[in-house]
């Protein structure tokens, strides 16, 4: 009798595990976030440049006020903008340093107004006294500024230096003073000041044309000294050719011709 072989029992096979798929990691996806992000910002860029380069804003209307020397034309091509640039590429900046070269204006203040507006608001220079530079006259403003040549002048005061000088225009320099002086006299009196003379100590003295002489010492506290200057002349009981020392505010001092 034969014996049967052990039937063989097959080994139960363990189920498959199912494989979930793999999530990428938000630290993965930045780079293609940061990417997009700048792709847009980048895109939108280029497209607001090149709308702001169209002609409709564009530097179209260009308004120039207070200018009376200098006319439009010349404002404007000196400004830069009589080519009607981008209104984006308008820097006031710049166009207010050109504008300012000219030798009339002290000041322009420039504004650009969207769409396609720029401003310019000049303020010129106001001459309050004459000097010379050689055997030319000059017109001069309250800060020593040389303007235009004339001829004569009949209505403002003569600006000298003492001792005299044959050098560069000294009035933006160390004479100012003297203009600081003209631009700040009374109207009560303005129209009797013949000469304004300076030292290189900056030291002040006025002439009239009565001829009464002031000696105001430094450019300061001038209202003061102009208080006594006006009380002088208006009691009147000086001599021609008589120097008044008015240096010291509050006190005056009276000598007789030099």
């Amino acid at each position: 009798m034969s014996r049967r072989a052990p039937a063989h029992r097959a080994t139960p096979k363990e189920p498959r595990r199912r494989e979930t798929p793999r999530q990428e990691t938000p630290r993965r996806r930045w780079p293609r976030v940061v990417l997009v992000g700048v792709l847009v910002v980048v895109t939108l860029g280029f497209g607001v440049q090149w709308i702001l380069h169209r002609s409709y804003f564009s530097a179209e209307h260009v308004l120039i006020t207070g200018n009376v020397h200098e006319s439009y034309a010349e404002v404007l091509a000196r400004s830069g903008l009589a080519t009607h640039p981008p209104l984006i590429d308008v820097n006031p900046g710049a166009v207010t340093t050109r504008v300012e070269s000219f030798r009339w204006v002290e000041r322009a203040v420039v504004t650009r107004k969207w769409p396609n507006t720029v401003t310019v608001a000049v303020t010129e220079r106001v001459p309050v006294a004459v000097a010379h530079q050689g055997h030319q006259l000059f017109l001069v403003d309250g800060s020593g500024h040389r303007l235009d040549a004339v001829a004569v002048s009949t209505t403002y005061p003569l600006l000298e230096t003492t001792p005299p000088t044959t050098t560069l225009w000294p009035y933006t320099r160390w004479a100012e003073p003297a203009a600081v002086v003209a631009a700040r006299v009374p109207r009560a009196f303005a129209s009797q000041v013949a000469r304004i003379s300076v030292t290189r100590a900056g030291d002040v003295t006025m002439t009239l044309t009565s001829p009464l002489t002031f000696v105001l010492g430094p450019a300061t506290q001038l209202q003061q000294k102009f208080i006594s200057i006006a009380a002088v002349i208006a009691h009147g009981t000086l001599h021609a050719g008589d120097v008044v020392d008015v240096s010291v505010p509050g006190t005056l001092t009276v000598s007789g011709p030099q």
